[in-house]
């Protein structure tokens, strides 16, 4: 099994943060310019969490080894990400003393930069699923012909679902300002579950891993933030934007 490679996958990454500046590019045009500034206050710090999230679930595990310095340069974590992005955001948007809700947009670019992320790890071979029996019809070799979940195709299909129910929610005026939040729960849930499932290091137990945990963050922020939206909504008499 060969590690993920920085440089390998990174093109289709960058892809995707290129597509995300260009939708916001594009609602900055026509609306606030403040918009752009949040987006890459955004960006700065899901690069952050990723980095951070990742040495604490597991980058600290290849401590000694000596490929050490490898694993902490080419791992990240997407739960990191989301995590660090939406600190980026608030802090940005009390920076700059904006108050609007811009968590709607961030909901259409996350979930498809994510489904290109999978994208690239299923061409390249990272982020793999546990191993399974080769003779399941679902079974993929990994690059030493070992048999495992398709852990990276099955969270694409995941993102790209529910990039196609969030489109469908937006047209629900008690939902909007809140789409992001939905995203929060649903992928906290997902991925939760999935790790059971993903080759990933288990550090509780031999069969709870470190982004379970912060799943479970995640999940905490989109329930804890749902409601209080919601919650302020409801006090000021106006609608949740």
């Amino acid at each position: 099994m060969r590690l993920p490679e920085p440089g390998a996958y990174g093109w289709i990454t960058l892809a995707a943060i290129i597509f995300g500046a260009w939708l916001w590019y594009r609602r900055w045009k026509t609306t606030d310019p403040t918009l752009f500034g949040i987006f890459v206050g955004g960006i700065t710090g899901a690069f952050v969490g990723a980095k951070v999230i990742y040495i604490l679930a597991e980058g600290w595990l290849h401590f000694g080894a000596e490929d050490f310095w490898l694993q902490i340069a080419a791992g990240k974590s997407i739960l990191g990400a989301l995590l660090g992005g939406y600190a980026g955001v608030e802090l940005t948007k009390k920076l700059i003393h904006y108050q609007e809700p811009t968590g709607d947009w961030f909901a259409f670019v996350v979930p498809l930069g994510i489904a290109t992320g999978r994208a690239g790890c299923l061409r390249y071979g990272c982020c793999l699923g546990a191993e399974c029996d080769a003779e399941t019809w679902y079974a993929m070799l990994d690059e030493a012909g070992v048999a495992r979940w398709p852990a990276a195709g099955v969270e694409l299909m995941f993102n790209l679902g529910v990039l196609l129910v969030l489109f469908q929610l937006r047209k629900f005026p008690s939902l909007k300002g809140q789409l992001f939040h939905v995203y929060l729960i649903a992928y906290g849930v997902f991925r939760f579950g999935h790790e059971f499932l993903r080759g990933t290091p288990k550090v509780i137990g031999g069969t709870v891993s470190g982004y379970q945990i912060v799943a479970l963050l995640v999940l905490g922020l989109g329930i804890w933030r749902f409601w209080t939206r919601r919650s302020s909504a409801a006090s000021s008499g106006h609608s949740t934007d």
